[in-house]
């Protein structure tokens, strides 16, 4: 191994890395309790746990690799690799696969590739590498033209329908640009017209969409419909209480009550069987592995890599708040995964490459100076 070799590796971020492998054998050991049915004999265990091994190991190769060069070189790439997934949005409707009315997957046969998946992070990277050209606060042209290409994925994954990750890239983008900064007119501006402009989204909204916000606001209103994820969520949370009932104890899971328990409600198992305490600490590996996060963007030596890893904050970040805001009911149920606790193939492997990119960046921080 030669010297360089050793300061890559001496210089990564293994707090970060500590976190997350804690952050993914929770969730897999929380799969393995939700795909648990009480049966007359026993417990019955679906294979959700041992898919998500197997995206994690494909994850961490990825994560891997995505560290092997110089993160520099993304500045070159975020067009290509853009455009790449904006066509890979465009086949959705022309070959997609559709699962409970939507049609958010490719099927390449082995594996289910979301592309609105891909679309996060090429759209993270175009970003970052727009903003970090730009030495001084945005101005209108500046913020217009960034949230114009924003808004080409955006666009295409909210006719999907698929309002989460629709929001999910929305405010990716915006925590970037106020990573940025915007030039104190701007931010005024936008501060009092966003607020007025955001009622006219009602208006672009499907009914189930709309159904969905309506039943956020009053839950009652539709017990067996609309709110009955929300309604088994709460009552999964609430039944946990202080200590929780133990591992795979979750009567809410077993007994089949709690819908989407393997990926958006996911961590409502885990509040069942660990209660209070037990979310308090999953909560703070979050924080403790988001502001890992957040100490690589400070120290990064370039504005593209602090940029990027802001970017990457943010990404997961909203995902954390949306989530657990939409399982206690604080928000509308949007179809978020929790990351690492929830089950999926692409999306495991697009946070490890979310992490790769970071690692990146804290591995190289030494090589050159501020520009």
């Amino acid at each position: 191994m030669s010297a360089m070799d050793r300061r890559l590796i001496t210089h990564a971020n293994w707090s970060l890395l500590g976190f997350t492998a804690v952050l993914f054998f929770v969730g897999v050991a929380n799969l393995y309790s939700a795909s648990g049915v009480r049966i007359e004999d026993g417990i019955l265990v679906a294979p959700y746990f041992q898919k998500q091994l197997v995206w994690g190991a494909v994850g961490l190769g990825c994560m891997a690799g995505v560290t092997l060069f110089d993160y520099r070189h993304l500045r070159a790439l975020s067009i290509p690799f853009f455009v790449f997934a904006v066509f890979l949005l465009l086949l959705v409707p022309l070959m997609g696969k559709t699962v409970y009315g939507a049609t958010r997957w490719l099927d390449l046969g082995f594996f289910n590739l979301q592309p609105s998946e891909v679309a996060k992070v090429a759209t993270l990277i175009l970003t970052a590498s727009m903003l970090s050209r730009f030495k001084d606060t945005l101005k209108w042209g500046d913020l217009f033209f960034t949230l114009a290409v924003g808004a080409i994925p955006c666009a295409l994954i909210f006719l999907q329908p698929d309002l989460g990750t629709t929001l999910l890239l929305f405010f990716l983008i915006g925590g970037i640009i106020l990573f940025h900064g915007l030039k104190k007119y701007v931010f005024k501006t936008c501060c009092i017209v966003l607020p007025l402009t955001l009622p006219l989204g009602w208006f672009v909204l499907k009914d189930y969409q709309k159904e969905r916000i309506l039943t956020f606001l009053d839950p009652s209103r539709d017990l067996q419909g609309a709110g009955y994820h929300i309604t088994q969520s709460q009552i999964a949370i609430g039944s946990g209480q202080l200590w929780g009932k133990g591992f795979q104890g979750g009567t809410q899971s077993l007994l089949r009550f709690l819908p989407e328990k393997h990926t958006d409600f996911a961590v409502a198992v885990f509040s069942e069987e660990w209660g209070f305490l037990g979310c308090t600490v999953l909560l703070a590996l979050f924080c403790c592995f988001l502001l890992c996060i957040i100490n690589t963007a400070r120290s990064a030596k370039d504005h593209f890599g602090s940029t990027l890893c802001a970017g990457v904050f943010f990404y997961f970040f909203w995902q954390v708040l949306i989530n657990i805001g939409m399982v206690v009911g604080l928000m509308p149920v949007v179809g978020v995964p929790l990351p690492f606790i929830s089950y999926g193939g692409t999306a495991t492997i697009v946070n490890f490459i979310m992490l790769g990119l970071v690692l990146n960046v804290s591995m190289r921080r030494f090589m050159f100076k501020i520009n």
